[in-house]
């Protein structure tokens, strides 16, 4: 304890800060590391601290086995029970040692099970893939993703052009630039490319929201930054009384109608195209929401939004926002390590804590901010505010 006492005398803060301190520097020592892994007191700390270890050095070979499960369909192959190696190898076009590396390296990571006679089934992991088919997309996705990381320190240092900040044509706007132009067939593919994504994605989380923030009560409920209505879709189910309005950009707006016909439901929404970052939002809803909407943009963009949310709103109306928050307990890694990676790649934006949000609200005009409790804050948290 000599140089725990040392740090404490020398003022290093406070008792805690200090020990921790000492321990830090006790862990980074090999030789401790060695004593640990053979003291039982501390043996089982040591093994999970490796293996967390190995998990960050091995994370990406991780997600690239479940890409190859995503590509190879391999989970939906499975869904009916059991199949041999063989069978499988036959069908995936590999051949058998292949097919019983693959299977091997995804029973590890519990996405498959190993039977007996060389037979392999769903394990819980890939029965839950099974269950929530827009992660099989953000797989696919994440190939740009992974493009973009290679070089973190480039990226971080601003001297690398992304493959992200590409598929989200919108990326480079900013509050002051002129409206947008009919898009040509390149962007107007981009903008379908991510509207898809977009849908698929929001049906994952739309319910989670409104089980948080029922409808109960809302006469006109408008929502920016829509897509292709998918959060729209899942509130009118809710709320068969309920008006609805969309806003988005025009390309997306387009979209949106044509989905929401196929739905069934156009004549219960209307549809307003336009960049809330340069038009004035449409007036006359009691509720607007932003799902998803904030964490894209950088803090002059969001002050912007939500100074045209204020404006769109009457006093007393309530404004709803819905994302991942940095911070979230339970899903701290999720706001400031993926997100904060993801949205530096994508261009712009970043994960904020709900207090952060918080002001930003009140500097626009909002007051009584709540933290609703969702299901799975890893996914989603919301908040709502007062227009005051």
């Amino acid at each position: 304890m000599t140089q725990f006492a040392a740090s404490a005398r020398a003022g290093a803060g406070s008792v805690v800060d200090a020990f921790r301190q000492w321990r830090r520097r006790m862990i980074a020592q090999p030789a401790f590391q060695r004593w640990a892994a053979g003291f039982p007191l501390t043996r089982s700390v040591a093994e999970r601290q490796s293996g967390a270890l190995f998990d960050l050095c091995s994370g990406f070979v991780y997600s690239q086995i479940l890409a190859a499960c995503v590509r190879l369909n391999l989970f939906s192959r499975l869904a009916e029970g059991p199949r041999p190696c063989a069978a499988l190898a036959e069908e995936l076009g590999l051949t058998v040692e292949a097919t019983r590396r693959l299977l091997r390296a995804a029973a590890a990571l519990n996405l498959v099970e190993r039977l007996s006679d060389d037979r392999y089934g769903l394990a819980d992991l890939g029965a839950a893939m099974l269950g929530n088919p827009a992660i099989e997309a953000f797989v696919e996705h994440h190939a740009l993703l992974y493009a973009d990381l290679a070089d973190p320190v480039a990226l971080l240092r601003g001297e690398a052009s992304t493959r992200l900040s590409g598929f989200w044509p919108y990326a480079e706007r900013k509050p002051g630039d002129p409206p947008l132009a009919e898009p040509d067939p390149e962007t107007a593919r981009a903008y379908a490319r991510y509207s898809e994504l977009m849908s698929r994605s929001q049906a994952l989380i739309a319910e989670d929201v409104l089980e948080a923030f029922p409808p109960r009560g809302r006469r006109r409920w408008l929502d920016v930054g829509a897509g292709e209505g998918a959060f729209v879709a899942a509130l009118m189910a809710r709320a068969p009384d309920l008006e609805a309005m969309i806003f988005d950009l025009p390309p997306v707006a387009a979209r949106a109608r044509a989905a929401l016909e196929k739905r069934g439901l156009l004549s219960r929404v209307e549809i307003f195209e336009g960049d809330f970052l340069a038009d004035p939002l449409p007036k006359g809803a009691d509720i607007l929401s932003l799902v998803r909407i904030l964490h894209d943009h950088d803090d002059d963009s969001v002050a912007v939004l939500l100074g045209r949310a204020h404006d769109a709103l009457a006093p007393g109306a309530t404004l709803m926002i819905a994302e991942p928050m940095a911070g979230a307990r339970g899903a701290e890694r999720v706001g400031d390590a993926y997100f904060g990676f993801y949205l530096l790649a994508m261009g712009r934006g970043r994960a904020r804590s709900s207090s952060e949000i918080a002001t930003l609200l009140d500097a626009a005009g909002f007051d009584s901010v709540r933290e609703l409790k969702t299901r799975r804050p890893l996914l989603v948290s919301v908040l709502t505010a007062r227009r005051v």
